[in-house]
């Protein structure tokens, strides 16, 4: 989200490049609006990349944001495109559209007879031949300079469509139980590129005043390594992933460092690191990529919960009061969840313990003759779960072990 980058430098760009680098993220996904300081973030990223290498990023371009009712704004989309889909460090480009034709007294895209999404097409084409178009639901190599990804929309009908180049499933990050959350859209791929979606977490609680953004995806069971374990058993199906987000503190489901501006979330971003979901991402993006999944060569723990019950003010909402626990271990040993103690074999492992009130979470990993050698106790200042919060937050602590 470059609208979260406002006091970002060039070394804050370079600083989240390495650290996704080093987790196994080939790219950033640079969302952008109307905001004409967001174009110089933008540059700051490219000067970083063209100082680092080893990262390519791609444009999406918010077009709730950038209505497309003015020259002003089909000449911001051309500003951006000549500017940086030349580099060799612009993956490609995409576009949050809506595939509506425009009124033909609003907008300058109707004096052609072309609803938004045609008209992207003719202007990627024109600028950079051979260029792919996905209007957007919302990295290895493909033909074609340029990428664009129809949001919400049915598959069947837009990927007909001669313009659309390909389909990316956003919602498909969240699927609840669903195992075949993206068969509909792989069964009307016809060929054109395909990206899946996985995100952590899901909770936004803006009020009318500002975005009226008020609900809770379901994020229980594990949410983030199941949809991982779906993706990598169909990588076959699947062009690329896209981790949702970095840096998108409104709707809690970052993985990287809270830093930059927020968008008005630190009532419930303010002491939730999730940088314990990076890491656990970055286990997960390998196996992806190379096919298999990588031996556990380092015992670790990772937990993550809400700091308070559901029935503290929402009793309706479909989620569980658990504090959910993955486990890497190298070998077999003793996990010990608050003070029950469970024998895991080496591998993965995922278990969970009761979300209980005055209470953390206390994980250890130990084994006979050797003690413990995983350790994830955050303190009760950092973590406690309350049944009177002082305000509503259904976002995730995160915490992992040492190294």
């Amino acid at each position: 989200m470059v609208g979260n980058t406002y006091p970002y430098t060039v070394t804050d760009w370079e600083d989240d490049i390495i650290l996704a680098s080093e987790n196994n993220l080939d790219g950033f996904v640079l969302n952008v609006g109307c905001e004409p300081w967001q174009k110089e973030r933008v540059s700051d990223c490219f000067d970083a990349l063209s100082r680092i290498g080893r990262h390519s990023e791609f444009m999406s371009f918010d077009m709730h944001s950038i209505r497309g009712s003015t020259a002003d704004d089909v000449n911001l989309l051309l500003d951006y495109i000549c500017a940086f889909s030349i580099s060799l460090a612009c993956f490609g480009i995409t576009a949050k559209l809506s595939c509506r034709r425009s009124p033909e007294n609003n907008t300058i895209l109707a004096k052609r007879h072309l609803n938004k999404v045609e008209l992207c097409k003719c202007v990627l084409e024109n600028i950079t031949p051979g260029s792919y178009l996905f209007p957007l639901h919302v990295p290895s190599e493909l033909s074609g300079r340029s990428i664009s990804f129809p949001l919400l929309s049915d598959p069947a009908v837009y990927l007909r469509m001669p313009c659309i180049d390909g389909d990316f499933n956003w919602n498909g990050g969240w699927p609840l139980h669903s195992t075949r959350i993206d068969d509909h859209h792989l069964r009307h791929l016809g060929g054109k590129t395909f990206m899946a979606a996985v995100s952590p977490w899901f909770f936004t609680h803006y009020g009318p005043d500002t975005w009226n953004k008020n609900w809770v995806y379901r994020g229980d069971d594990w949410l983030f390594v199941r949809r991982w374990e779906q993706l990598i058993a169909r990588r076959n199906d699947i062009d690329i992933v896209q981790v949702i987000s970095w840096n998108d503190y409104g709707e809690s489901h970052y993985i990287g460092p809270i830093k930059g501006a927020q968008p008005n979330s630190q009532a419930w971003v303010d002491g939730f690191p999730h940088t314990a979901w990076l890491a656990l991402n970055s286990y997960y993006a390998l196996a992806f990529k190379e096919g298999r999944y990588p031996p556990i060569k380092e015992d670790k723990i990772f937990v993550w919960a809400r700091p308070h019950l559901k029935t503290a003010y929402a009793s309706d909402d479909s989620t569980d009061d658990k504090i959910w626990v993955v486990v890497f271990s190298t070998g077999p040993g003793i996990l010990t969840l608050q003070s029950h103690e469970y024998a895991v074999q080496a591998g993965v492992t995922k278990t969970w313990m009761p979300l209980e009130v005055g209470r953390g979470a206390h994980v250890t990993l130990s084994r006979e003759h050797v003690g413990v050698v995983a350790r994830c106790t955050p303190t009760l200042d950092e973590f406690c779960c309350t049944d009177t919060p002082k305000v509503y937050n259904f976002n995730a602590f995160t915490a992992m072990s040492g190294p």
